[in-house]
């Protein structure tokens, strides 16, 4: 353990930290404060924003696809990091400035014309986004990830990668939403720009790829991990896969309206959710050191059974601390958030890490988009549909005497079935496991 520490390096952990840190605050406001954005700045409309983060979906597999092949390809990794971050904090950037009244202004047209044209403009511009930080971020940087560690220190390097979104998520949901009031979208998403692009061009000097990397297939294996035979091969891997979509579909059941509904349904305060989440996501990810730590000495199979009753019970406390008074809601609500999250980014870690141990070795890149395909565009287009099919049934209205309730275009608000329905999806990973277990059984005694 010790030697495989040191073979990584203290630079390699360095830039683990710095750029996963940094993908995973772009990500969380992509997923959180671009749905906020949109949702008070342009049209309070929930389908416009579940069309745009199953389009986003689709954008970020089609993309890692392509750019993780041709990463194999040219034998090169640091290229499209560095270059890809520089560029994906100027999308970042630019993502504020559209609103209905700049649209109306430019184009001479009324504001319900331009309010249609704003949304248009703001779900390309986020297809855009998710097309450069795919590139660097899922596509490159993972397969990077892959190329310099081993099996034996990956527990720990899911468990810190696993901790990132949630260490995004608490200044993200903690801290954006002070600033939001401070600075406004347009200065904040322009100051997280500035800090994307400064990391893509800090990556140029001094991000350097496994000396062993070479160059590797063609353009033709974007289809490789689709191939019955290599399913066949890697029996194990396509079954965690398995596990990571359905873990996937339970998050973004709930994810994409978590902030809309803690804020409308809830009635809590920025302040509110922001102290009272960031706590839970600050000690769910505390708690998880230990565990990923811990992971690396047991068998991460078996742990997945843990790790998914974990998130279940904690998302069935979510969807049941809603009939409290506010004070007590927003109290039970950060406590069950707290025993969600823990088993959230168990699983994320556990099964991140055993994708890595069944990859087979160089073929990384043109692997990351099947990955995607799993983790990211089944999720995103049935997650959300799940979840926006359930508020559309519960059609909760706005409270009245909200400040947004005479600008709603839509005639719901996030429900709180939405978490119960990820507890039950979520339950779906323990009937998966002892698949997983035959699988990896039999590919050893093969071995």
């Amino acid at each position: 353990m010790q030697n495989d520490n040191k073979a990584f390096g203290r630079s390699n952990w360095f830039l683990l930290v710095l750029f996963g840190m940094i993908g995973q605050i772009a990500w969380s406001v992509e997923n959180m404060y671009f749905n906020l954005f949109v949702f008070e700045e342009v049209s309070s409309s929930l389908e416009a924003i579940t069309l745009m983060v199953q389009l986003s979906g689709v954008v970020a597999t089609v993309t890692t696809l392509v750019a993780g092949t041709l990463s194999d390809k040219l034998g090169n990794r640091r290229s499209f990091i560095s270059f890809g971050y520089a560029i994906w904090g100027v999308t970042v950037a630019l993502f504020g400035f559209v609103s209905p009244e700049l649209v109306a202004k430019l184009f001479s047209v009324g504001m319900d014309r331009a309010v249609i044209i704003a949304l248009a403009v703001v779900i390309i511009g986020d297809c855009v986004m998710t097309f450069f930080g795919s590139s660097a971020n899922d596509a490159a940087f993972n397969a990077w990830v892959t190329d310099n560690t081993t099996s034996a220190i990956r527990g720990k390097v899911e468990g810190i990668l696993s901790i990132l979104p949630l260490a995004a998520m608490l200044v993200v949901a903690g801290g954006f939403g002070i600033l939001v009031e401070i600075m406004q979208y347009k200065m904040l998403f322009l100051a997280l720009g500035v800090v994307i692009t400064a990391s893509g061009i800090f990556g140029i000097f001094f991000f350097k790829d496994k000396s062993t990397l070479q160059k590797n297939g063609s353009m033709r294996d974007i289809v490789y991990g689709f191939r019955p035979s290599v399913i066949k091969a890697n029996a194990p891997l396509y079954v965690t896969l398995v596990i990571v979509l359905v873990y996937g579909i339970a998050c973004q059941i709930f994810m994409p309206y978590m902030i809309i509904y803690m804020k409308t349904y809830l009635g809590f305060s920025v302040i509110g959710y922001s102290v009272v989440f960031g706590l839970a996501i600050a000690l769910g990810a505390a708690v998880n050191l230990y565990l990923t730590r811990l992971s690396d000495k047991l068998d991460k199979v078996r742990l997945i059974y843990f790790a998914a009753a974990v998130m279940s019970a904690g998302l069935f406390g979510m969807y049941f601390s809603n009939g409290a008074e506010k004070s007590a809601s927003l109290v039970l609500f950060g406590c069950f958030g707290f025993v969600m999250i823990t088993g959230y980014i168990f699983i994320s870690a556990l099964s991140g890490s055993l994708v890595r141990d069944y990859t087979p070795e160089g073929d990384a890149g043109k692997l990351q988009g099947v990955r995607m395909v799993f983790g990211v565009l089944l999720p995103m287009l049935f997650g959300p549909m799940i979840g926006n099919a359930i508020n559309a049934a519960r059609a909760v209205p706005l409270p009245e005497g909200t400040p947004e309730a005479d600008a709603m275009t839509t005639l719901y608000i996030p429900a709180p079935e939405i978490f119960l329905a990820a507890a039950i999806v979520c339950l779906v990973i323990i009937t998966i496991v002892p698949a997983l277990a035959y699988c990896k059984r039999k590919s050893a005694k093969e071995a």
